[in-house]
């Protein structure tokens, strides 16, 4: 794929290789991670507008950034457009270039809540939130799905309406919410949304590797690619798709994502919140079953790192 800016409104991104924003993963170490390695930029985990409005701490600390993020970018939900535009209004997301609403997530909670993707079958209510977002001033882009079932098709309708509403970037999951995050990818509803803008369209679903996003660019024609759960396995894959060098391995990327979250959290919090992350890194690593069970009764970052170096030094695994 073509390796280029990405403009947003009135924000420039220097490359079009983008971190999805993934709950429980995307903090701000493996966002700084992600962004070392070749991520042109990275989204937080999506945020609750109600839990900021209500200063809830632990949403509030979802927002933690740093300096290496030049350009910051943070994901919100809800369905409420007065509480979602006091949200982009407000000081916790002051810091951010761009805000992200998600009309895409298809877990249920949020579902039955008229959230994330059920936003999708409710297109002026959609509409609206879009617009008071956009009145707070905020770059607004826009996380969906090609609909809620995929034998019916909506996102370009949909990605016209976000348009319209002035949203600046729609990022298309090339699956419909009953497909949650299996399945075929709908190359063709992607391409579809794409032909029926004017503004950036982002590719999302089923890369894992620089063939999956050359392909994905081959047969949608979209401006640029967002990568989900191929980074959480391997984020050396932005260095694979932006052709940017690396000397370092997973032991290295392991630890420094440790210290990074030090930070912000406790010793135990970060061993326990880990464990899903280092699993990840194991997966396809000699060994990696066995130190997976070691993980799960993990409880300080020493013994984590004690277990990563034995198991991808042992091995010499290196990308």
């Amino acid at each position: 794929m073509e390796l280029r800016p990405v403009k947003i409104g009135n924000v420039t991104v220097p490359g079009n290789v983008f971190l999805a924003p993934l709950a429980g993963f995307t903090d701000h170490a493996f966002r700084e991670i992600c962004l070392s390695l070749g991520a042109a930029l990275c989204f937080t985990e999506m945020v609750s507008c109600k839990g900021l409005m209500y200063r809830n701490e632990n949403t509030a600390v979802l927002l933690k950034t740093s300096d290496k993020e030049t350009i910051k970018a943070a994901q919100i939900f809800g369905s409420e457009p007065d509480v979602m535009r006091a949200a982009c209004e407000s000081e916790y997301l002051s810091p951010f270039d761009i805000i992200d609403i998600n009309m895409g997530c298809p877990v249920p909670k949020l579902f039955n809540n008229g959230e994330g993707s059920a936003l999708m079958e409710n297109m002026p209510l959609a509409e609206k939130i879009i617009s008071e977002c956009v009145k707070s001033g905020k770059t607004v882009t826009v996380k969906l799905r090609t609909g809620v079932k995929e034998e019916k098709p909506v996102a370009a309708e949909f990605a016209r309406m976000c348009e319209g509403a002035g949203a600046s970037l729609v990022t298309v999951h090339g699956r419909a919410r009953s497909a949650y995050y299996s399945g075929a990818v709908n190359f063709a509803e992607i391409a579809r949304t794409k032909n029926a803008v004017n503004i950036p369209v982002m590719a999302n679903g089923g890369i894992f590797c620089k063939e999956d996003a050359d392909e994905m660019i081959r047969l949608t024609g979209c401006d640029g690619v967002t990568v989900a759960r191929g980074a959480l396995y391997n984020p050396f894959i932005f260095c694979e798709i932006s052709g940017k060098s690396h000397k370092k391995d997973f032991f290295e990327i392991l630890v420094r994502q440790i210290d990074l979250l030090k930070t912000t959290y406790p010793d135990e919090w970060i061993a326990r919140n880990m464990r899903k992350q280092a699993a990840c890194y194991l997966k396809g690593v000699r060994g990696g079953k066995q130190a997976k069970v070691k993980l799960l009764s993990c409880n300080s970052t020493d013994e984590m790192k004690e277990i990563a170096r034995e198991v991808f030094r042992a091995e010499n695994f290196d990308v």
